[in-house]
């Protein structure tokens, strides 16, 4: 077996730190729903207004 130690390539750092990044989001979109919920209000999916925003903002590139 090699004794050598191969270095981390930026790529795999960088995905390995936006999966990370994602869970904790998740993570916390998750506690936040929970604690709606304890607290007896609605829980919201999705909020389109959002989805809307971001659509508008991107010009047509042709």
């Amino acid at each position: 077996m090699s004794s050598t130690k191969r270095q981390q390539t930026m790529a795999k750092r960088n995905r390995e730190r936006a999966v990370e990044e994602k869970r904790t989001l998740k993570r916390l979109k998750k506690q936040a729903a929970k604690a709606e919920k304890a607290a007896g209000g609605p829980v919201l999916a999705e909020q389109p207004a959002e989805d809307s925003s971001e659509a508008e903002a991107e010009p047509d590139v042709e």
